[in-house]
């Protein structure tokens, strides 16, 4: 339980590197960072899993890559969306149960969740089990219309919000997903993209 926010308090934030369908390895595995952080100011590490492009493997790899980690003292993992790798999706409510830390996602745009139902019954043999996640994760909060927008589980909305200021440097996104972007941008494309 979060009672007060501070601002050195320790996150992980997670994205996952760009891939290509022009290249094999790229179509079929993608890096998936996690940089943990003292709030906004100080990189204390960083965790690395591959997952499958379109895969079911994201929430495992998160879990595991966090309970496995020397990082006892996280506090929040931050989430840059609820989709990975394609239509890898995370279960928050494993993820926050299996960790024992609240999960915040942070999105720039409002996701069209209909767009998403449809194309996943269109391509995925499993789409009702991925739809399913899609709809048990708590609604989209505007925390800066129609720029910012999270979803919260396992923290109040308001301590979410402090959260995401605490952890919020330049710009509207966390430092930790904004770093964790960067970085497996520039190893799966040998450059970093902007955030």
């Amino acid at each position: 339980m979060i009672r007060k926010v501070k601002p050195q308090i320790r996150v992980v934030g997670f994205d996952d590197g760009t891939f290509s369908f022009s290249s094999k390895l790229n179509r079929e595995r993608t890096l998936l960072i996690g940089v943990v952080m003292k709030g906004s100011q100080e990189v204390v590490g960083v965790l690395s899993r591959w997952i499958t492009v379109d895969g079911r493997d994201a929430t495992d790899a998160m879990i595991e890559s966090i309970l496995s980690s020397r990082f006892k003292d996280l506090r929040v993992i931050l989430l840059k969306g609820i989709t990975y790798a394609g239509f890898n999706v995370v279960d928050l409510e494993r993820l926050h149960g299996e960790t024992g830390l609240p999960v915040v996602v942070v999105v720039r745009k409002k996701p069209d969740i209909a767009a998403m139902e449809n194309a996943l019954r269109n391509h995925f043999p499993d789409a009702e089990e991925r739809i399913e996640l899609l709809r048990r994760a708590p609604p989209l909060l505007e925390l800066i219309p129609e720029k910012l927008y999270i979803q919260a589980v396992g923290v109040e909305e308001e301590t979410a919000k402090e959260i995401v200021r605490a952890t919020t440097k330049t710009g509207l996104i966390p430092e930790p997903l904004r770093l964790a972007h960067m970085i497996a941008s520039a190893v799966m494309t040998g450059e970093s993209t902007r955030e």
